[in-house]
């Protein structure tokens, strides 16, 4: 039996039981859903063990919610019933902590409109941060960043080859000791199934796998779904062509591969800049790990080397991935910042009580940290006052070796080096 590797969300999923009657663990097909959540359950059923399962569930759910609390309903969405099911038998027992459902698609809104509001808590899993993986040095405190005056330091760690082979690879717990070869034939076929299974029919495949790999060439970037039409050579319909596709269409691609957690659009971050500056709303189009970018395009670590703009593209997204994974630990948002001034900062992290931390990703070298230290202070330079108090550090991550505090204040942090600690309250 393969050891469990502990997850950063184990404490929310532990802390949610607690609250809420039941706990619904979401994310894409392969991030550990169900191991996590066997992790903390007292029983389980997985539904799609069986289609006898899946249509038990759906005819009597009060059936399969026989078993020691928490009880783990895993693929819950394959029988709909179960939701109002759960929801009365919470309203009927009156206690927290009674189940958890687990799914890798979030199901149409219909499904779930009678309320769950006192009675569900949603938790998001997404692929292992280097921290939960074992390749940071753990130098820095990701939590330490909220905390104002925060000086970090560090040295040592994973070089960029290493960084490049995690970005190919991912945080797939199922790849974690695969060598890059077979975890990329692996993800190669994860997104065959994608295409294949999870958002069109026959039709769709070929055009979903070539927006696929649009979207990789985008990775990163704000573009438009006009554009990403044309980067997939995908038609779009007119009165002389009857085998292009709508732009509703390929919002519809896209909302299905958001809808089973593979594509993770990056928002604008909301401000409230009281200026003349106009803020662009366009979000940056990321996959859930960038490794589903690199199988997309059939790259490999030694490709990324050789190209690298390209190699940077996938830096962010692995940076954007991490910052998401702690983040969501601190009941954060993670955003991006862009104005018509052509000022732009890669990542904002802004917690619940307001309170925000500032990041630019460069790989490394003393001009481009300058370029981003320099891009940070402008846009806390451009913030009102209750703005700017609520800051609490300005970051560069880098793919380098060092992590240190500038006399400035910003903070050189070495992706390598951060890893998430929250200390006790």
């Amino acid at each position: 039996m393969r050891k469990y590797i502990p997850r950063i969300v184990d404490k929310s999923i532990a802390e949610a039981l607690t609250i809420f009657g039941a706990v619904i663990i979401e994310g894409a097909r392969g991030v550990g859903k169900s191991t996590s959540a066997e992790h903390a359950a007292g029983s389980g059923i997985a539904l799609d063990s069986s289609p006898e399962a899946a249509a038990l569930a759906q005819t009597n759910p009060a059936l399969v919610f026989e078993g020691k609390a928490p009880r783990l309903i895993d693929e819950w969405q394959l029988a709909p019933n179960v939701w109002n099911a759960v929801r009365h038998e919470v309203d009927r027992r009156g206690i927290p902590g009674q189940f958890i459902l687990t799914g890798s698609a979030t199901p149409a809104d219909e499904l779930t409109r009678h309320s769950g509001a006192g009675r569900f808590g949603r938790i998001r899993l997404r692929t292992l941060s280097l921290s939960e993986a074992g390749q940071s040095t753990a130098h820095v405190n990701f939590c330490d960043l909220f905390s104002k005056e925060t000086e970090v330091e560090g040295i040592g760690g994973p070089d960029i080859r290493k960084q490049a082979e995690w970005m190919i690879k991912g945080g797939w717990p199922f790849v974690l000791n695969l060598e890059e070869k077979k975890a990329s034939a692996y993800l190669r076929s994860y997104l065959e199934d994608t295409a294949r299974v999870d958002v069109g029919n026959r039709t769709d495949r070929q055009r979903v796998k070539a927006l696929l790999r649009a979207l990789a060439r985008n990775l990163c970037t704000e573009t438009s779904i006009r554009n990403l039409m044309t980067e997939a050579q995908i038609a779009e319909e007119s009165l002389d062509n009857d085998t292009g596709v709508s732009t509703p269409t390929i919002r519809k691609y896209l909302d299905s591969l958001a809808r089973i957690f593979i594509l993770d659009e990056l928002p604008a971050w909301k401000t409230h800049i009281r200026s003349k500056v106009r803020q662009r709303v366009s979000p940056k189009w990321h996959f859930v790990d960038p490794s589903l970018a690199a199988a997309a395009l059939g790259i490999d670590s030694a490709r990324l080397l050789s190209e690298p703009k390209t190699l940077g593209f996938f830096f962010e997204s692995l940076c954007i991935r991490d910052l998401r994974v702690y983040a969501d630990a601190l009941e954060g948002e993670v955003a991006t910042y862009r104005d018509e001034t052509g000022l732009e900062v890669d990542a904002i992290v802004e917690l619940r009580d307001g309170k925000w931390a500032g990041f630019e990703v460069k790989l490394g070298g003393s001009s481009l940290i300058e370029e981003g230290a320099r891009s940070l202070i402008k846009l806390r330079d451009k913030l009102p006052e209750q703005r700017r108090d609520e800051l609490t550090s300005l970051n560069v991550l880098t793919a380098g070796h060092t992590s240190y505090t500038r006399a400035d204040g910003v903070n050189v942090i070495a992706l390598g080096h951060l890893a998430f600690n929250k200390k006790q309250e």
